[in-house]
């Protein structure tokens, strides 16, 4: 089993060290697997792709098929959408810059695809707040579906889904929106009940201001729920994660 990891960066100069090392770092498991890692990069003006190159004689002696693309882009999403073009793997896993994988991640992956024959499956994130404190994520599924109980980072999807069914570019919530349409399609997912993945918060996703809140709602209603076929009463679920978020951080 391939299994592609994607890293998107723009300017992650300070950042992508630990995600690159935390891919280089993985232990290969009982279930056979190789790794292909792509970094697209968005044409930073920074030392991000340097640093990115300077794994290359490491990413070599690990055995890792690993590729740097630095080019302008038109947003986070449209540069997933190149690597998912780019990706050869049998499955996918987008790990963004900044975020790290335990060492058992890769391997867990192709373990659960291998028994389950699974479509899509995610698990369990430590999330990391800027007080260093931290808490688990835990993946679960509910038949009300919220973002509360699924981890993109610790995603990982059959690399031909990916290709079918590319990431919109509608929102910052593109990537939930996929999901939801897997989850509608009653494609097989699978939640391991494990760690897999760290995720430091802060980012655009959780940026306390009533206006960015405000946008988060609307875009996460329109383009992840209802372009879905989901009830208009997840506006409800829109709005107390929105609220969550200004409250407890």
């Amino acid at each position: 089993m391939k299994i592609t990891i994607i890293t998107i960066a723009y300017n992650s100069a300070k950042d992508i060290g630990r995600t690159i090392e935390s891919v280089l770092n993985q232990k290969q498991g009982y279930i056979p697997h190789t790794i292909e890692y792509l970094i697209i990069d968005g044409a930073s003006n920074d030392a991000t792709v340097a640093i990115a190159e300077s794994y290359i004689p490491a990413m070599a002696a690990g055995g890792i098929d690993y590729r740097i693309s630095s080019e302008p882009d038109a947003g986070i999403y449209d540069a997933m959408n190149k690597g998912i073009r780019l990706a050869s793997g049998d499955i996918i896993g987008i790990l963004n810059s900044g975020d790290w994988y335990e060492p058992t991640a890769a391997a867990t992956a192709a373990e659960t695809f291998a028994q389950t024959k699974c479509d899509l499956m995610y698990a369990n994130i430590r999330m990391h707040k800027r007080d260093g404190s931290s808490f688990v994520k835990k993946a679960r599924q509910r038949r009300f579906q919220t973002s509360r109980d699924w981890n993109h980072p610790t995603t990982f999807v059959r690399a031909a889904l990916y290709k079918q069914y590319p990431f919109r570019c509608l929102g910052i919530h593109d990537d939930y929106s996929f999901f939801l349409q897997m989850r509608r399609q009653r494609r097989h997912i699978v939640t391991v009940d494990k760690v897999l993945a760290d995720f430091v918060m802060g980012g655009a996703s959780n940026r306390k201001d009533l206006r960015a809140a405000k946008k988060r709602i609307l875009d996460r209603y329109r383009y992840c729920y209802r372009i879905n076929g989901f009830s208009r009463l997840y506006i409800l679920e829109c709005v107390a994660i929105e609220a969550a978020k200004m409250l407890l951080g």
